[in-house]
């Protein structure tokens, strides 16, 4: 397996993963200096693999529950380097799985359940993120997903009345008149479009809470380990290496081992193919006068995407740039990451044409941050929130792009698995939940690539025939429909 270029350490080689990261800079609320390695053999009550948001979150948890515990949090890199520091800054109740799905898997009541705990999860992150002092842009505006072309009104409405039959989201339906009053959005032949609202998802700086929240489990006494590579792992037992330039080795003897990397486990022993990294890329605008969003529609903490099969995504930022993202880079052989696969000219202009499309009124405006990165998908795109007890081993992931929220839950379901305390959260249909692996290469790399391009292939049949896609409908049982 290929392993991914490393950084060189430096403020200027994090600065150039992105917006998100860079801005800390800009604005003089990080250096993304990093913490010092792990360079000697330790022992700790709880080993976290990982050191994005699903690390922080249970690190936080567990230290809030039990003070008394060591807790080491493992590192490559640094705190948000990976998919927690990089993404579209949505904290929604997205799930990967639909409702309609999880139903047919886990039954009813446990499908509402999981609604109602990612539409809560929303909440609790705004409410912990004031609580601890951290600020990080959050903004519950909703979010507003157009749909621009006759198939795209009939996938929306049936959005609609699905969650209307299970009674837990509140989705609205919003018509052309209501659009035309409030945004200048346009659809696939220049016309108005509808659009669905759903008022759970805030907007978020993403960065700024997750290099936040390692600020404040490190100061109840989590340990933070960056610049230190996780070789090897096994039940009570993580195997390191510095990165700081000594090159030491070290092993990390804990009760409870917890693995939380997402799409960047890939390339760990034992993870392997219990998960496939997929990139996702994202631009960002200069800032836009007030008088250009005012013909736009979008306010603070509104986040957009349309009902493409080929996701987009976007949010207004505190700072009234457009920070927008999608889908379309594709998958590399082996489950290779590498910085190079972050930056694909033709996704970036891509993004570019797509988002003036959305809004003409932005102009010209120019892009100033291009960046991506790898995201976590389960085989059958299950996001899971695992412990066993027997061996001390968790795992989280699977999150498919929706992990800025369910990182949070899954923080919070680990610390009770550990903790041994059965709740509701503990219930939830995601615990426990064991994905099937991903098929080995060539199978996987075909796969993968041909998902992305029947998803392609779906909207532009869809532009055609005005009628939801054929493909999409073949393709759904393999993306969680």
């Amino acid at each position: 397996m290929r392993r991914p270029a490393p950084t060189d350490g430096t403020q200027a080689s994090y600065r150039r993963a992105g917006f998100w990261l860079d801005d800390l800079v800009r604005s003089g609320v990080d250096t993304l200096a990093p913490r010092p390695s792990l360079t000697a053999d330790a022992w700790f009550d709880v080993a976290i693999v990982g050191g994005g948001l699903t690390a922080l979150w249970t690190a936080h948890e567990l230290s809030k529950a039990d003070p008394g515990l060591r807790i080491a949090v493992l590192e490559r890199e640094i705190a948000g380097f990976g998919a927690s520091g990089r993404n579209g800054g949505w904290c929604s109740a997205l799930f990967p799985r639909s409702t309609g799905s999880l139903e047919r898997s886990h039954g009813r009541s446990h499908a509402i359940a999981m609604r109602r705990a990612m539409i809560d999860t929303v909440d609790v992150v705004g409410r912990t993120a004031a609580e601890e002092g951290i600020d990080c842009d959050f903004a519950k505006g909703g979010t507003i997903v157009f749909a621009r072309s006759e198939a795209q009104r009939q996938l929306a409405e049936a959005d609609v009345l699905e969650a209307r039959e299970y009674g837990v989201d509140e989705l609205e339906y919003w018509p052309e008149t209501v659009v035309a009053g409030r945004f200048g959005a346009t659809g696939h032949d220049g016309a108005t479009p509808s659009a669905v609202y759903d008022p759970a998802c805030a907007s978020v700086h993403p960065a700024k809470l997750v290099r936040g929240l390692a600020r404040v489990v490190e100061s109840r006494g989590v340990a933070v380990f960056e610049r230190t590579e996780v070789v090897d792992w096994s039940a009570g037992r993580v195997r390191v290496r510095s990165l700081d330039g000594s090159g030491a080795e070290a092993t990390v003897s804990a009760r409870h081992v917890i693995i939380a990397t997402e799409g960047y486990g890939a390339r760990l022993p034992r993870v392997g193919r219990r998960i496939l990294p997929l990139y996702s890329l994202m631009i960002a605008t200069e800032p836009l006068p007030d008088a250009v969003w005012d013909d736009i529609g979008l306010a603070h903490g509104h986040t957009f995407s349309d009902y493409r099969h080929l996701l987009v995504y976007g949010q207004r930022t505190a700072d009234n740039r457009f920070a927008f993202g999608g889908r379309g880079a594709r998958y590399h052989w082996g489950s290779s990451i590498d910085p190079d696969f972050e930056r694909v000219d033709r996704v970036f202009e891509h993004l570019h044409t797509t988002l003036r499309e959305f809004f003409p009124a932005i102009g010209d405006a120019a892009v100033t941050h291009r960046w991506g990165g790898a995201l976590g998908v389960a085989r059958d795109w299950h996001a899971t929130a695992s412990y066993n007890p027997k061996t001390g081993v968790g795992f989280a992931g699977g999150y498919v792009g929706d992990g800025l929220s369910t990182t949070n839950l899954a923080g919070r379901t680990l610390a009770d698995l550990v903790l041994g305390r059965a709740t509701a959260l503990t219930e939830l249909p995601w615990v426990n939940h064991r994905s099937p692996l991903w098929e080995p290469e060539p199978l996987r790399f075909a796969g993968a690539n041909l998902g992305l391009l029947g998803m392609g292939l779906a909207d532009a049949e869809e532009r055609i025939t005005q009628r939801p896609s054929l493909i999409s409908r073949a393709l759904g049982p393999l993306v969680g429909h």
